[in-house]
């Protein structure tokens, strides 16, 4: 009777466990992170007495352990695809923004504009309308090169900024996964707290992922070591210690990435997630407030140039119409006075309108309409391309993530069943003991 009774007693507390596995499943099945657990069961082997020669009966059922379903190669691919669609979002943001820049005060129309108004000069030189008329049409042209020059600025400081705001974070899950990792090393395998810290582990790196692409090798005790930028890059995670990072930007849009560890500071290039995004960013933003400084540098040594050859509407020697002291953001137009137009060339009179007409030369020789019109087309071009690249990827990280849940996440029907089983299996242990207990007693009435 106390084999009965043993036995029982085991499949009671052996399918307790097993119905609280099933059940956390069930409460975390929204859970970001959380892997299926089930509770590993075991018969308790026979023993075989050396006395009699005879074979007893088996002793029950063990607990071995909280088992965690989870497939480190799955978990390794959502990484990778997860590093790859930050990296591509994040230049699709910056070319939008590139995009915005450029577009958003109409600067290819604000120039066809000014040169329009300066043949309507042209036509009629000693008018103050169609002077008034140019001046406007140049102020807009001057707003639009420093609001654009200005908006790329702005641009290039939330690069800075989105860029600081990401290595706090990666700072941060560094740090973290440094103390899991002290955990994991302290706590014993096969049980619920192990399987929380190993989520917990999980859920780090595949944020860890989003900053930057991470080379993960896991131990025994299943703590990870973390390298940033690929197998060859710096450790950013070791055992218990954690590196940190910081970042730096010049004037060429150039970025610099470097690691700080145990007193050694190392360079991180990475190829994947935000800070590759943002390295090909500011190099984008960059090169874009290049093109439109020198663009806009040309068109007020050309404007200016005219207005030079040229006498205004009193005879006087032109005047400067635009002034620059930096980028496009800087350009100003000083002049005020409709009659300081140069139309006239330098022997001309109050009709003459020589000078004015050679700005239409300088419209096609500079050609500076259709290189703010390639400047936005290429930009636009790469956004394009990047935002179809960035619908393979989005499709390529939840189709990895679909298989990586299909063994680690929790289907409720599953779960469902294992707990009417395991309830049922509950109930019968209950009644053996009830038996066991019933029979003792009616043998101990006999005697």
């Amino acid at each position: 009777m106390s084999d009965l009774l043993s036995i029982g007693a085991s499949g009671v507390r052996a399918y307790q466990s097993a119905m609280t596995t099933v059940s956390e499943n069930i409460a975390n099945v929204g859970t970001t992170g959380y892997a299926r657990r089930s509770t590993d069961l075991s018969e308790i082997s026979a023993a075989e007495s050396f006395r009699t020669r005879s074979v007893l009966s088996g002793q029950g059922v063990s607990i071995n352990g909280i088992s965690r379903a989870a497939d480190p190669f799955r978990s390794a691919e959502v990484r990778s695809a997860q590093s790859d669609l930050s990296r591509t979002s994040t230049g699709v943001a910056t070319l939008e923004r590139i995009d915005s820049s450029l577009t958003d005060y109409q600067l290819s129309d604000r120039l066809t504009a000014f040169f329009a108004a300066a043949k309507s000069v042209a036509a009629d030189p000693s008018a103050t309308g169609p002077r008034a008329a140019m001046l406007e049409s140049a102020q807009g042209v001057a707003s639009a090169f420093a609001g654009s020059g200005r908006a790329l600025d702005a641009a290039a400081n939330e690069i800075d900024t989105h860029a600081k705001q990401s290595l706090d974070q990666l700072n941060q899950l560094t740090g973290a996964l440094a103390k899991v990792n002290s955990s994991l090393g302290r706590t014993a395998a096969d049980n619920s707290g192990h399987a929380q810290l190993l989520d917990e582990r999980d859920r780090i790196l595949e944020s860890m992922s989003k900053i930057t692409d991470i080379s993960v090798d896991i131990d025994t005790a299943g703590r990870a070591s973390v390298r940033g930028g690929g197998s060859a890059g710096p450790m950013l995670v070791q055992g218990d210690i954690a590196s940190t990072v910081s970042y730096s930007r010049n004037a060429t849009g150039a970025v610099s990435l470097a690691v700080s560890r145990l007193g050694t500071t190392s360079a991180l290039t990475p190829t994947g997630g935000e800070l590759a995004g943002i390295v090909d960013g500011a190099q984008r933003i960059a090169a874009a407030s290049e093109q439109l400084d020198t663009i806009a540098k040309d068109f007020v040594d050309g404007i200016n140039a005219v207005q030079a050859g040229g006498n205004d509407l009193s005879g006087n020697p032109g005047a400067a119409m635009f002034a620059m002291s930096g980028g496009a953001s800087t350009m100003t137009m000083p002049m005020t006075d409709p009659g300081a137009i140069a139309a006239a060339g330098p022997s001309g009179g109050a009709r003459d309108n020589s000078n004015v007409a050679n700005l239409d030369a300088f419209r096609t020789s500079g050609n500076i309409e259709n290189r703010i019109t390639d400047l936005v087309t290429d930009n636009a071009s790469a956004l394009s391309g990047r935002r179809a690249v960035s619908d393979v990827q989005t499709a390529i990280k939840d189709k990895a993530t679909a298989a990586r849940d299909s063994v680690a996440g929790v289907n409720l029907d599953e779960e469902a069943v294992d707990l009417l089983r395991f309830q049922q299996a509950y109930q019968a242990s209950s009644r053996v003991i009830q038996v066991a207990r019933e029979s003792l007693q009616s043998l101990l009435n006999i005697g």
